[in-house]
């Protein structure tokens, strides 16, 4: 039994970013058999750039078909247009999922959601087990929400659960979208992708246990035998031994604690106070780059006029906002004075 059809124990999905040679694919799933993931392997993967490697495509169907018949593992596979959603599904693929590029565009997930209604009724998708959608590669919940819908819709009926993936926003985590995704669809069990929401492998374990914290209903994870010689995502992939850990880690039910509310809270307030550092650092890189042109001109680095300037068009706006002037002042000259020191 694979670990999608247990209910004392969080879902598991894992495997190669892209699938690059029956080997390979062969190797991860032998290594993580013991855990019981949906082995994912991407086949068709859609990349920015052309000359970057895109997965072994249709002839990958074949290993991965020989994966579940080696080790009774699920297999998974990402989709982006119809042709290659049937052929998935004739392959014997289990679950597919809609990426991040994709969940872009309404009209193309209405076309995925459209064939697959289409390949249900006419017995072609008897053997689909499930359906994953990612959010889109920008911060927008209702789109991520309308696309699960769509698809919802196609296979209404059928018995095929449908999950939510959480893959963040250009490495940022993105929380309150994935809150505001979970209250507006409680039903659908969400996952996340801490291998795209981090783009770094050493932040896989920290991230999932900030999944189990939230009580996220399961994961999503790159696993490469040998990352650093991956031909795509090589920094976001994990061994099989680390998988393996961090796995045996996670408890095995997700808690609903009565102070979940609050965790995502928390979790919405650190992502702000991570972005509003960074934003820090961006503006003392301006500064510095301020002070090399003064040093060149031979202007004074103190300009008082601009600073009160600043500091009175501040106060006017941000009080409008419930900022107390005491507030705004002491922030803004913070600020004004860690830049007179980088400059």
């Amino acid at each position: 039994m694979d670990n999608a059809d247990t209910t004392n124990r969080p879902i598991l999905i894992a495997g190669p970013c892209a699938a690059e040679s029956e080997e390979q694919v062969l190797e991860t799933a032998r290594a993580l058999v013991s855990c019981r993931p949906i082995l994912r392997a991407g086949l068709w993967k859609p990349r920015s750039q052309p000359d970057t490697f895109q997965g072994a495509g249709d002839k990958g169907l074949a290993w991965l078909r020989r994966v579940t018949e080696e080790t009774g593992l699920p297999t998974a596979t990402e989709i982006t247009t119809p042709e290659q959603l049937r052929a998935a599904l004739l392959a014997g693929v289990s679950y597919v999922w809609i990426g991040a590029r994709t969940a872009a565009n309404p009209i193309d997930v209405q076309t995925l959601a459209t064939t697959l209604r289409t390949l249900l009724a006419t017995g072609e998708a008897t053997g689909l087990k499930g359906v994953m959608v990612k959010n889109a590669m920008h911060e927008d919940a209702p789109l991520w929400i309308g696309n699960i819908r769509r698809i919802q819709e196609a296979v209404s009926g059928c018995h095929i659960p449908v999950w939510a993936v959480h893959r963040g926003c250009n490495h940022l985590p993105c929380w309150g979208m994935a809150y505001d995704l979970r209250e507006a669809v409680p039903e659908v069990p969400l996952l996340l992708d801490p291998s795209h929401l981090s783009g770094d492998a050493e932040q896989i374990a920290p991230l999932c246990r900030k999944a189990a914290e939230l009580a996220y209903d399961g994961l999503m994870i790159e696993v490469h035998p040998s990352p650093r010689s991956a031909l795509s995502d090589a920094r976001q992939q994990i061994t099989p031994e680390q998988m393996l850990e961090i796995w045996k880690a996670l408890p095995k039910t997700q808690e609903r604690a009565s102070d979940l509310p609050l965790r995502w809270l928390r979790a919405m307030m650190d992502e702000v106070d991570d972005q509003l550092w960074q934003t820090i650092q961006r503006r003392m890189a301006i500064s510095r780059r301020i002070g090399e042109w003064k040093r060149q001109e031979g202007v004074a680095v103190r300009q008082p006029a601009r600073f009160e300037d600043i500091l009175t068009q501040r106060i006017k706006k941000e009080t409008k906002n419930g900022l107390t002037r005491e507030t705004i002042v002491a922030i803004c000259q913070a600020l004004h004075e860690e830049s007179i020191r980088q400059q």
